[in-house]
């Protein structure tokens, strides 16, 4: 299709409605929790995920399970985890900010004192996520770390990506709403925390939505999306496994593929075809294809236009002039250049983040790093010098406003 067919129908696709029942559901969880505190985690969690959890102690994670689960890890995916956690804390240390010193004014960097994670671990689980987020937070030097995920089992690679990121406390085996309620308020066993990060399913972005302001969060994460833009220079099955690897993610994946070539759009829809049935997950790939795939051809200013409007979580740029075509990205969750730049060596080891924003929200925002674990401020000194020649100025701006004691409190220190 023609980037004028494809904004005729990408217009009409419902944006992220809320849906109000789910609203309404989440709203008592989070009263529940907030009002019943460990007793509400515990009712929740045997209603939605059928545990039989009795006390806080059943999910509370110990330090055993942790250790063991490490220990007991293949040693080739321990060295994997290894490889992941070094790029990702050489790559936030690299990226933070620096206090700035001056004479009358400063600015300061302070690592926030907690933060909570969402670990997701119902169908899959996501030892990725354990390093994407909280080594950021270790780097930017949080101190108090709070982790939740619905992980039931006695030992898995979650456990032990958290015991090699140096968690050996405050782990909870809970999920769903309840888990972003505990986080938020705390409860008798959850400590309260003042940041959530982490994505979930839509019960766990509604309750992340609802506890905005009272705490932060890193984001709403809406399905994940990949926008590839190629030419014939680009292998066709890697193109094809690009496209599958964001669509196996589930149902709801968006894939837009745009190139100047419809002929060899054609070439790749019809290898997708070939290739789809022997894939694993096959039946997911194939609902997020036939309703959420997007293959574009036109030309190239056209191209980039849309690019910029979809502001996608990924990019991924396999084209002859891809450094031509990069520069003229501005609103990008990430963006992959080349073929060996894959978006999904982005989701394990390349270094930034892999919680990045999603629906079109990258024209406004950005993925996650260690700067989103601190807060900073100004330290204003102003001298007798500097206050004589800006304080007429002040001194009027508040006449103006009409704020009679700002303005005798700036023309009180002449007499100082």
């Amino acid at each position: 299709m023609k980037v004028a067919d494809f904004q005729a129908i990408f217009a009409k696709k419902d944006s992220d409605k809320v849906d109000v029942d789910r609203l309404f559901a989440v709203q008592e969880m989070i009263q529940a929790v907030r009002k019943d505190g460990d007793q509400a985690v515990i009712d929740y969690t045997n209603q939605f995920d059928g545990q039989s959890y009795t006390n806080p102690e059943d999910f509370k994670v110990s330090l055993e399970r942790l250790k063991a689960s490490w220990d007991h890890l293949d040693p080739t995916l321990k060295a994997a985890l290894r490889v992941a956690k070094e790029r990702i804390e050489r790559y936030e240390q690299a990226s933070l900010y620096s206090d700035r010193n001056g004479d009358e004014i400063s600015y300061v960097y302070h690592a926030l004192e907690s933060a909570g994670f969402y670990i997701p671990g119902g169908k899959a689980l996501y030892p990725s996520t354990v390093l994407m987020t909280v080594v950021p937070a270790l780097v930017a030097g949080v101190e108090n770390l709070v982790v939740t995920t619905p992980v039931f089992t006695e030992e898995s690679v979650t456990f032990a990506a958290l015991y090699l990121c140096g968690i050996r406390d405050n782990v909870y085996a809970i999920g769903g709403a309840q888990a972003i309620a505990a986080m938020a308020y705390g409860t008798e066993t959850i400590p309260q925390v003042d940041k959530i990060c982490g994505p979930g399913n839509a019960y766990v972005a509604t309750a992340k939505r609802l506890v905005n302001g009272d705490v932060s969060i890193d984001a709403i994460a809406g399905p994940s999306e990949i926008l590839l833009y190629v030419d014939e220079t680009t292998p066709v099955d890697a193109i094809v496994y690009d496209i599958f690897a964001q669509a196996e993610h589930d149902q709801d994946a968006r894939t837009f593929l745009l190139c100047e070539s419809e002929s060899f759009l054609d070439k790749i829809a019809d290898r997708m075809q070939a290739l789809l049935p022997s894939q694993a997950r096959a039946d997911i790939i194939q609902a997020s294809i036939t309703n959420n795939h997007y293959a574009i051809a036109d030309t190239r200013e056209r191209l980039i236009a849309v690019l910029n409007a979809i502001a996608p979580e990924h990019v991924s740029i396999q084209h002859r002039d891809q450094d031509a075509i990069v520069q003229q990205i501005k609103y990008a969750g990430a963006v992959f250049k080349g073929v060996y730049a894959m978006e999904a060596i982005g989701d394990y080891v390349a270094g930034p983040s892999h919680v990045l924003p999603t629906g079109g929200t990258a024209r406004f925002s950005h993925g996650l790093t260690a700067n989103d674990f601190r807060t900073s401020h100004a330290i204003i000194h102003t001298s007798k010098e500097t206050y004589q020649t800006i304080g007429p100025a002040a001194q009027m701006m508040a006449d103006a406003e009409g704020l009679d004691c700002h303005a005798k409190s700036i023309a009180i220190r002449k007499e100082v």
